[in-house]
């Protein structure tokens, strides 16, 4: 599904200055300041934030901008139950998280469409993982935008069992629409977490992309996934001797600290997208965005 327009000149300007920018000096700032719990500065953050995105607080279980300990706890809080109810269609696959489409389609040749002009490689945004590349040749991706008035929490968009998490380092450039258009093979670029499940359709990877300001990505199971090398580091699960490790459809897996992207990848004839998966289209965690095909 392409873009509506081509980059403009601003968008290229900006996107020259991010390759500029020390990204991940700027996100160890960013992770001191969002931490910090000094109240006058944590507090001057939170009613910033709320004012300039129009941050909807009614829907979360603490309603109280105040009451969050550091601007990352509120950037990262829970919603209410009854916020965000699932899709209850017992074949639907659910939107992992609050966001815009980005992108939506197959996977073609090993490549996936990122904008107008733009594409990146399979191999690349798996690190090269020869298993992962199998298993997802052929099939289908989705590219979901959370902008920093979303909630930032990451849930499972099938019951599935966990087998493998990649953190794979990489850049830090924004993924904002605007920056889609112009770097080229930007999310296999960025650093990322690569959570792969089993599930009734098949492997469905959950990637979550980093982004500027990001200097780490949470999950339940690990914690926060730091870069701690510039290599590839590889965890595996559900070893015959391990507790395995399964989350039920909906289950909070992870957290961004501030705003990024999740990409999700399912195998060859797995799923159909709804037609809901258009760009821009406004989503919110739960809600039904493709079904399971039957085999």
């Amino acid at each position: 599904m392409e873009s509506n327009s081509d980059a403009g000149l601003i968008d290229k300007l900006f996107a020259l200055l991010l390759y500029l920018l020390p990204h991940h000096l700027l996100s160890q700032v960013m992770y001191a300041i969002t931490r910090c719990e000094w109240v006058p500065l944590k507090n001057m953050l939170i009613r910033q934030a709320i004012k300039w995105y129009g941050i909807d607080m009614t829907i979360a279980i603490d309603p109280v901008p105040t009451a969050y300990g550091s601007f990352n706890a509120f950037f990262t809080r829970a919603l209410r139950p009854d916020a965000r109810p699932l899709a209850t269609e017992a074949d639907a696959v659910l939107s992992p998280v609050d966001g815009a489409v980005s992108q939506s389609g197959q996977i073609v040749n090993g490549r996936i469409f990122q904008a107008k002009g733009q594409d990146y490689s399979l191999e690349e945004l798996v690190g090269g993982d020869q298993a992962l590349m199998a298993a997802f040749e052929g099939g289908s991706f989705a590219t979901i935008y959370l902008s920093p008035k979303d909630y930032h929490r990451i849930h499972l968009p099938l019951a599935g069992r966990l087998t493998k998490m990649l953190h794979i380092p990489g850049r830090l450039f924004s993924v904002s629409p605007s920056t889609t258009k112009t770097v080229p093979r930007l999310f296999s670029r960025n650093e990322r977490v690569v959570n792969l499940f089993e599930t009734d359709a098949g492997p469905m990877a959950v990637i979550m992309v980093g982004a500027i300001f990001v200097a780490s990505i949470d999950t339940v199971w690990a914690g926060t996934v730091a870069p701690l090398s510039r290599s590839v580091r590889r965890w595996r699960y559900g070893e015959p001797d391990a507790e395995p490790m399964d989350f039920a459809r909906g289950a909070e897996i992870g957290r961004f600290n501030m705003g990024s992207t999740v990409v999700l990848l399912f195998g060859k004839d797995a799923v159909e997208w709804s037609t809901l998966m258009e760009l821009n289209t406004k989503l919110c965690m739960g809600q039904g965005i493709g079904v399971i095909q039957p085999h």
